[in-house]
């Protein structure tokens, strides 16, 4: 671990003389990219140099008792070596959890796109429930949320919401909020009291810098319209409302959601560009499988990642075999314990793994 750590130092070290030089500053994509990547190992360079430090003083302790002669001061030089051994053990935790792979989109802000699968409107209604979820969970850390685009229901649910969450390391925690949802209530329309169940699709998508997907205009299509209320009247005389084809891919984005035109097109380009990222990613992932497609599959109830039950009050997730009995909560934005148990589990998996006693 030791020639690890020292190699990271090392690289860190470069970067930072690297990111001084004038042609690296004039140059936005490697300065991005050597950005990141330093965020990333200063870290592990300073819970080194702590792991260092703390070694010195057990170093100096054990010196100290050796030429003490002392009792009382004995006692307190064992204290001092007992308290820098603790210290080692902790850093030397920590070290290990610092060097596992880091996914690279962890700081990255995210596009999240919830569905309504299957339920009909009950499905669209919890649509709605997810994104208010969400959008509180980011608010309560002073992210900012911004939807992107939104198809409604006449009783206030969504048939598909796209939004934008900008925080660091946002993509870091709701990655883990990608798959289907699945939740068991009454609803509003039963006469019975009987339970349905419904669920609803969630795909999160980290949002690439502009300069690492390139649009150049001959590959991009741009219409503009007025934008269109329910039933399809138009809301406005101006034509705001963009829509984007991207003609390599067909992939097509239209965003209705400002007055202005400029401000629709520079949304629309950001979500054409982080469905391009997620592409090229599930491109470069195809033996695993591609990401949105894992996250989803067909949206049907049996591939539920996480249940809300009302009636109990309980949220289950079911990667981890976790449940929780404060869904009202919840769904208020009180995410954390959710995501730190999600996160926990993947360290520990991975953990596991760089041992050889899994996978």
């Amino acid at each position: 671990m030791i020639d690890r750590l020292e190699a990271v130092v090392q690289r860190y070290r470069q970067i930072q003389s690297e990111l001084a030089r004038p042609e690296v500053l004039a140059d936005h994509e490697q300065l991005a990219r050597l950005g990141r990547e330093a965020k990333t190992l200063e870290d592990i360079v300073q819970a080194y140099e702590a792991y260092k430090t703390a070694q010195a003083q057990l170093e100096e302790a054990r010196e100290m008792q050796r030429q003490e002669k002392d009792t009382e001061m004995q006692e307190y030089l064992k204290g001092e070596e007992h308290a820098a051994l603790q210290k080692l053990a902790e850093l030397d935790e920590q070290l290990k959890v610092l060097l596992l792979p880091k996914d690279p989109n962890d700081d990255r802000d995210v596009v999240v796109d919830i569905q309504g699968a299957e339920g009909g409107e009950e499905a669209a209604l919890f649509a709605a429930d997810l994104f208010r979820m969400y959008s509180r969970w980011a608010e309560n850390k002073g992210w900012k949320v911004e939807v992107v685009d939104a198809q409604e229901t006449p009783r206030g649910g969504f048939d598909r919401i796209e939004f934008e969450v900008h925080g660091h390391g946002a993509y870091s925690q709701l990655k883990f909020e990608g798959g289907v949802h699945r939740v068991q209530r009454v609803p509003e329309t039963e006469s019975q009291g009987r339970v349905h169940t419904s669920a609803a699709t969630v795909s999160v998508m980290p949002e690439p810098d502009p300069v690492e997907i390139e649009l150049p205009d001959k590959d991009i299509k741009i219409e503009t319209s007025t934008s269109q209320g329910p039933g399809g009247q138009s809301v406005n005389t101006t034509y705001s409302a963009i829509r984007v084809t991207h003609i390599p891919t067909g992939l097509v984005v239209s965003i209705q959601d400002e007055k202005s035109q400029l401000k629709n097109k520079e949304k629309a380009l950001r979500v054409l560009r982080a469905r391009l990222y997620e592409r090229k990613l599930a491109e470069q992932q195809a033996a695993q499988s591609a990401q949105r497609q894992t996250m989803v599959k067909t949206g049907s109830r049996s591939e539920k990642i996480r249940t809300y039950n009302f009636k109990e009050n309980r949220v289950t997730d079911h990667r981890i075999n976790a449940t929780l009995y404060k869904l009202d909560r919840i769904l208020q934005g009180d995410l954390d314990e959710v995501i730190a148990m999600l996160a926990t589990a993947e360290r520990d998996s991975l953990l596991r793994g760089e041992d050889g006693t899994s996978g």
